[in-house]
């Protein structure tokens, strides 16, 4: 085993593929897999020299996005050059801040749900 690539259900792959960009500064690995219907089936996003692989829903095969009223059961981590910066523009785009940023004994760290219902640790 190499890698672990997270797989995000979004409502709206479009926009969160340009929310990620502004905020990550995510580009498109790949060709997007568009569905007859115009649902994003399959995309790939670099952040830097990570994966980040994302669809639209499809509740007819029990691929959902999170429910932001439930809370998150997973949190995605990623470590940044500037948590501030990377913080300060999710906010601006969107996100909730839950938490930072802030000095922790690990570095700048900031915690945010973006505004596909995704939790985000990010860290510096």
């Amino acid at each position: 085993m190499s890698a672990l690539t997270p797989y995000l259900c979004v409502n709206d792959s479009r926009a969160a593929i340009e929310w990620y960009g502004k905020v990550f500064q995510a580009t498109v690995h790949n060709k997007p897999y568009v569905m007859d219907d115009g649902r994003i089936g399959h995309v790939e996003l670099k952040i830097g020299d990570a994966l980040l692989m994302m669809a639209d829903s499809f509740p007819e095969v029990n691929v959902e996005p999170p429910d932001p009223s439930h809370g998150s059961a997973v949190s995605l981590h990623l470590e940044v050059a500037d948590c501030d910066a990377v913080a300060a523009a999710a906010v601006q785009h969107g996100a909730h801040l839950d938490r930072g940023p802030e000095s922790t004994s690990h570095g700048r760290s900031a915690t945010f749900r973006d505004p596909f219902g995704h939790r985000w640790m990010v860290n510096s």
